[in-house]
């Protein structure tokens, strides 16, 4: 089983765009394996938000 987890929402896509690259080079640790998936997205009223993939083992 395969979880997604929708991280914190920003007010720009720079803020977005740089908390994926900090998530997908594995300087913020949030668990102890890089994560297969990392994207950003734009919720309705225009915010946006990170979404991160973790494979189960």
């Amino acid at each position: 089983m395969a979880w997604v987890y929708y991280l914190r929402l920003v007010d720009t896509k720079f803020q977005a765009d740089c908390l994926a690259a900090r998530i997908e080079e594995g300087t913020l640790s949030l668990s102890q394996r890089l994560p297969s998936y990392v994207g950003v997205y734009q919720t309705r009223k225009g915010r946006f938000g990170v979404k991160v993939f973790w494979e189960s083992r």
